[in-house]
């Protein structure tokens, strides 16, 4: 007898077939399960409605010149063609003749394209709203706000400093450094410049206990992340939950604190479970958008190692459609076997920290300790090969590899979206 997992894959699935002698568990989180029982732009309207430690939309768009409406990029699964209507509508409920621009958070990422704003936003706001996309080199963007708790200097995008009111969208799921997403992590690292996000995320920052999934108190990215926000006064946030059809289940809106932290327990309580060790452990990074590249793959690989004990073998689904996803990245994660990766970047200050260096340093983490496979049907074996993990081209094809490592009896855990499970044991 065998077990067929869907794992998912750029926008559909890959199976993986698992004999139930093997299996030890599969593990998801309880967002699927969840069922609101009103539709998502209900959902969306009611927190707008009734915000959390705010004025509504509309009364603090009253009177204000410049607003700033700022929103995720092409690599985040916000579902702006329902919120970014319905914001727009309450803003100038309160402001007929508002002059808002809807700025897109790159943080280090490449310019969101006019094709993938036209998918993500649809075509009634690229053809009629003012736009702007973030740009993290290009310093004439920028106003320096001054020093972060870190030490940092804040470097912002100057559109949002220099608004009258500025509003946030986003989504809330388990973060693997900055415990989660959502809320202040718009602003830093989505709207500031390369040298801010940088030393947001230094070796130091990501080698602290306190900078991993589900963790927010004391954690250094996290505090330099709220700084910044309340720094150039975000003034209203709206964030969402989403199931694995990406699909919104639950919605806050307000304070960027107060509304933020309400949607993290929310998530908390639906996403959080025990890890179980397995001798093998797959998973993927829940489908496009996250999965369009490896340099945002650590997300789920790092929810796997939770549950890979010592060296347990991981499986990775990540179609990488766009390739590795930075040069910065694709030159460090080919530099060296893991430790001498870690070596080198142990060595670089937090002031000279090089865009995209967070990602091959828990890559190395993990290196060191587990075997990785990468099942991947665009990036070339070879390529995998230079960033020390393994090719496989099916799900079943890299069980059976990890079987060869691990022998025919080994365990299996299967985590179908590791970025959606928060896989620690309840405080």
């Amino acid at each position: 007898m065998e077990r067929t997992v869907a794992l998912p894959y750029y926008t559909s699935s890959m199976d993986i077939h698992v004999a139930e002698k093997n299996l030890e568990t599969v593990i998801t989180a309880k967002l699927d399960e969840y069922q609101p029982g009103k539709t998502e732009s209900e959902l969306v309207r009611e927190a707008l409605e009734h915000p959390i430690g705010t004025k509504p939309l509309r009364e603090l768009a009253a009177g204000k010149k410049k607003i700033v409406l700022v929103t995720s990029d092409h690599t985040r699964a916000v579902p702006s063609r329902i919120t970014l209507p319905l914001e727009l509508a309450e803003i100038r409920r309160g402001n007929p003749d508002a002059d808002i621009t809807i700025l897109i958070a790159t943080g280090l990422h490449r310019p969101t394209t006019e094709e993938e704003q036209r998918r993500m936003f649809g075509d009634e706001i690229v053809d009629n709203e003012k736009i702007a996309i973030n740009m993290p080199f290009e310093s004439d963007q920028f106003v320096n706000m001054g020093g972060l708790p870190s030490g940092a200097e804040f470097h912002v995008n100057r559109l949002a400093a220099e608004c009258d009111l500025l509003i946030c969208e986003g989504f809330i799921e388990p973060h693997f450094f900055a415990g989660f997403s959502g809320g202040r992590k718009s602003i830093l690292p989505g709207i500031c410049a390369a040298e801010t996000v940088n030393e947001n995320h230094s070796y130091k920052a990501i080698a602290s206990p306190y900078a991993k999934t589900g963790v927010l108190k004391h954690n250094p990215i996290h505090e330099d992340m709220v700084c910044a926000a309340r720094m150039v006064n975000v003034q209203f946030i709206l964030n969402v939950a989403l199931n694995a059809e990406k699909k919104v289940i639950a919605a806050w809106a307000g304070d960027l604190e107060q509304a933020h932290e309400e949607g993290v327990a929310f998530i908390r309580k639906l996403s959080q479970c025990p890890p179980v060790t397995g001798d093998i452990v797959v998973t993927s990074n829940g489908g496009y958008p996250l999965d369009q590249n490896l340099y945002q793959s650590p997300k789920a690989v790092a929810t796997a190692e939770a549950c890979a004990g010592e060296d347990g073998v991981i499986i990775m689904c990540c179609s990488c459609v766009d390739g590795m996803g930075g040069t910065h990245f694709a030159e460090l994660i080919q530099l060296g076997t893991p430790e001498e990766i870690d070596a080198y970047l142990a060595k670089i200050p937090p002031k000279e920290t090089i865009p995209e260096q967070w990602c091959p340093q828990i890559y190395a983490r993990i290196l060191k300790k587990h075997k990785v496979i990468l099942v991947s049907t665009y990036l070339d074996p070879e390529t995998v090969r230079r960033c020390n993990m393994i090719p496989a081209s099916t799900p079943d094809e890299a069980l059976a590899i990890a079987y060869k490592i691990k022998g025919k009896d080994a365990r299996v855990v299967v985590i179908p979206d590791g970025v959606s499970v928060l896989a620690v044991a309840p405080q």
